[in-house]
């Protein structure tokens, strides 16, 4: 029996969290518009779905920091008649002290985080609320927390998605919309994403770290459970809830502290990557 679920667009879809969501959906009766820059990564998983699981799957070759590869996005959705679910997955990371960082990147993540997160966001709800059904999830982080040295706009980027993510829920169940909307806060994850910037994987434990499929399955959960907050991993859940409890000034001191201690560690990584798809 052919599948009903509709379409489901993935960003940042070409490897990491992003194709994960695609392989899980997929496996789930989705089609997908598969959306990333690097379009023969997509055009290959495109096909491995399609023959896996007799879906249809779209390659979208898209930049979506850039003005032109948001709105040609946006126009997709706006052709799209039966579009049900949206994974606001794609993002980067900057590593490094923030006056020493390029100008043009941290332009480049706000977009790609915020403005992009924003208007697809808005793009997909009209045709969902029309239709009556949809799910929107915004990939942020466990760093939307907290801040550290050497995160500070990715951690501001991420507080932004769930603080949009959030204020989103409470006007869709006023209005009695039956769309669901989830942040996904991963902590430290298996993906190209820490390879590409060049961290040590060393400097934090190896228990701390999960899988991408890990990651996507705590998601799916919490949207079958109606979670608006997910957060993968038991040792992060404990994190967070204790950082509630711990004044502003307690978290500095400890932040500084620990950063102070890995310092010289940091002073040897390589240079941080201009191309990043998928975030943690």
């Amino acid at each position: 029996m052919r599948h009903n679920k509709g379409l489901a667009l993935v960003t940042g879809a070409s490897s990491g969290i992003g194709a994960v969501y695609a392989a899980r959906l997929a496996a789930q009766g989705y089609d997908l518009l598969l959306v990333a820059r690097r379009k023969d990564r997509l055009e290959e998983l495109a096909r491995a779905l399609e023959k896996q699981h007799a879906i249809c799957a779209e390659a979208f070759a898209a930049d979506l920091a850039k003005d032109e590869g948001l709105r040609s996005v946006e126009d997709r959705i706006a052709a799209a008649e039966n579009l049900t679910m949206l994974i606001n997955n794609a993002g980067f990371g900057i590593r490094g002290l923030f006056q020493d960082s390029d100008r043009e990147r941290q332009d480049e993540m706000h977009r790609l985080h915020i403005i992009a997160t924003m208007r697809l966001t808005h793009a997909a709800l009209k045709g969902m609320l029309a239709r009556g059904r949809g799910t929107i999830v915004n990939v942020s982080s466990v760093a939307a927390f907290s801040q550290s040295p050497w995160n500070t706009t990715y951690s501001a980027t991420k507080a932004w998605m769930n603080s949009f993510t959030e204020a989103l829920a409470v006007e869709l169940e006023t209005c009695r919309a039956p769309i669901r909307v989830q942040a996904l806060c991963p902590g430290f994850t298996y993906t190209e994403f820490h390879d590409v910037m060049g961290v040590d994987r060393k400097i934090v434990p190896a228990s701390w770290w999960m899988s991408a499929e890990a990651v996507v399955d705590a998601s799916l959960r919490g949207l079958a459970r109606g979670k608006l907050i997910v957060i993968p991993g038991w040792r992060y859940r404990v994190y967070v809830a204790l950082l509630a409890f711990m004044p502003r000034f307690v978290q500095r001191f400890l932040t500084v502290a620990f950063a102070r201690r890995v310092r010289k560690r940091l002073a040897t990584w390589t240079k941080p990557s201009q191309d990043i798809a998928n975030p943690t």
